[in-house]
């Protein structure tokens, strides 16, 4: 798992970082492109020389997410005392945004990194520059990036510069990293995530699309589950939108969410709403076409917690969002309900799965009941209700084979006890897998059922936890998944009066009929981490 940089950081710089993210979704007003321009020239202009036609020394010579701007642009008012407004700020960061962004296919790969999806482990996609740049932050806020040759050059020059400590640090200090960040892993990023791409000059010759309209929804919350639902979308001002969304989840609860967005770059939205009474941000992005929102929401003051979301617009193509439940055992009978957009026409689950009748139907929703014959081969089905089709939307299996823990390594963190820094905690699922049709575990056939219900408990992961009693103290497990660690600070109970810190074992009980299926994975309980920016 990416930890964050190790360096120290002021309390006005953390103060500023952790406001990035609502600063993105605030509702004040914002200047037009020309005001904009203009602005840039009078706060900027005396560091970065104005070239004319809108570019900059360095700022030009970039590309990054809005995130990415406003922190460069937060910095330069904690580091070099530039002067913004709040109206100014955001102003900079739109019209930056806009002009020098990612398209959508540049950021697919690595949204996690800004829809801060918890407990990820990277997988580096180049070695030169995971080795060089991901030893202090995350691979994606490199990836999330486009700069020229030279200019990834100059940053690594800034590098040493900011943060003199980089090159004696652990995997700096056994290799000459200044001739390498300025030499190979400066060519290796200019290839890989160079300024010029195919990619942007088409996106960015695009008319910006107006989202306004109804949009159908559905998604997944971990620890409650499946929802769908809607959203109204209503435009207030260039770019900007209001949002009022209804979630029903497949448990019975419901919850509504009202608040105010930002489209930056044509397709990264950012919004926050009040959602089940609390604050949220939404991190999505508009994919070609204009039809499709996909990202993840999550709390303001907890982004551990939240969910993915998929959004179509009211009158697209017709297809199948979703299936409640999306898996089903053979030989049983069940209800069943398929969400998506132009639901009109004849039903079909697949083989060897009947309809025995309608529940009830619409545009967006049919509910129906079905019989699953008891010799339904095991697999995934092609859901069709007229013209509209989802691959693979629903599961056919005999039984639960193995469970796995997810995510695979979670990490949470101690906070509260009256600190600056609020607890972290870890959102755990079971996920339940068939053998497939070779009724072997491990194969290409291994199916994917999905989450199901599970009996969660804690133990010690190895013998140092256990002389040192991690599981009496390090936190709790809910029933609904949700690891809650105890509060952070010294603990005089403990040995050597260790903070409530912690290596310990998860285990996942699933009763399947008359069985029982089990898993087990590492739940590491570590400190705060103090420094926390929107791109970790």
């Amino acid at each position: 798992m990416r930890r964050t940089d190790h360096h120290r950081t002021s309390p006005r710089a953390l103060a500023l970082a952790a406001g990035l993210v609502t600063q993105l979704a605030a509702a004040g007003a914002y200047a037009a492109p020309p005001a904009a321009e203009a602005l840039v020239n009078t706060k900027c202009a005396a560091c970065h020389t104005a070239k004319g036609d809108g570019k900059w020394d360095r700022i030009s010579d970039s590309r990054r997410t809005p995130e990415g701007w406003d922190m460069t642009v937060a910095r330069m008012g904690f580091a070099h005392g530039v002067k913004l407004s709040h109206e100014e700020r955001s102003a900079i960061v739109k019209y930056l945004s806009d002009a020098y962004g990612l398209s959508p296919d540049e950021t697919v790969a690595h949204r996690y990194i800004i829809e801060r999806q918890p407990s990820v482990v990277e997988h580096h996609d180049n070695k030169v520059i995971g080795d060089t740049c991901a030893r202090c932050h995350s691979y994606a806020r490199v990836a999330v990036q486009r700069r020229t040759e030279d200019d990834w050059r100059k940053l690594a020059h800034f590098h040493v510069g900011q943060f003199p400590t980089v090159e004696i640090q652990a995997g700096g200090r056994d290799r000459n990293w200044f001739e390498l960040a300025t030499g190979d892993a400066a060519v290796a990023l200019g290839k890989v995530y160079g300024y010029d791409s195919a990619s942007w000059a088409k996106w960015k010759a695009q008319k910006p699309v107006d989202m306004s309209g109804t949009w159908r929804l559905v998604g997944h919350k971990p620890g409650t589950g499946a929802y769908e639902g809607s959203a109204t979308i209503q435009r207030t001002g260039d770019d900007r939108y209001s949002v009022a969304m209804e979630l029903r989840y497949e448990n019975g609860a419901t919850e509504s969410a009202t608040g105010s967005s930002i489209v930056y770059t044509g397709h990264e939205w950012r919004a926050t709403v009040q959602q089940g009474g609390r604050n949220v941000h939404q991190v999505f992005s508009l994919q070609p076409g204009g039809a499709v929102l996909t990202g993840r929401w999550f709390e303001e003051d907890n982004d551990a917690v939240g969910g993915d979301l998929k959004a179509v617009r009211a009158g697209s193509a017709a297809t199948v969002l979703s299936v409640q439940p999306a898996m089903l055992r053979s030989g049983s009978r069940a209800s069943v309900t398929i969400n998506g957009t132009g639901l009109d026409g004849d039903v079909d689950l697949g083989p060897g799965v009947k309809v025995r009748r309608v529940v009830a139907r619409s545009a967006d929703r049919v509910t129906l009941e079905v019989d699953v014959a008891a010799g339904a081969a095991i697999g995934a089905r092609t859901v069709s209700v007229g013209k509209a089709q989802g691959a693979d939307a629903l599961k056919v299996f005999k039984r639960i084979d193995y469970v796995k823990i997810t995510p695979d390594h979670p990490m949470a963190r101690v906070g509260g006890a009256g600190g600056s820094t609020p607890k972290v905690p870890a959102q755990l699922e079971a996920i339940a897998y068939s053998a497939g049709a070779d009724g072997k575990t491990g194969t290409a056939d291994d199916l994917r059922l999905g989450v199901v219900d599970a009996s969660w408990s804690l133990a010690n992961l190895n013998k140092a936890a256990e002389e040192m009693r991690d599981v009496e103290y390090a936190g709790r497990i809910e029933k609904n998944g949700l690891f809650v660690t105890n509060d952070a600070g010294p603990n005089p109970d403990r040995k050597y009066g260790a903070n409530n810190v912690g290596e310990l074992r998860v285990t996942a009980t699933v009763k399947d009929g008359g069985r029982t299926v089990k898993a087990t994975a590492p739940l590491i309980v570590t400190v705060q981490r103090w420094n926390d920016p929107p791109i970790r």
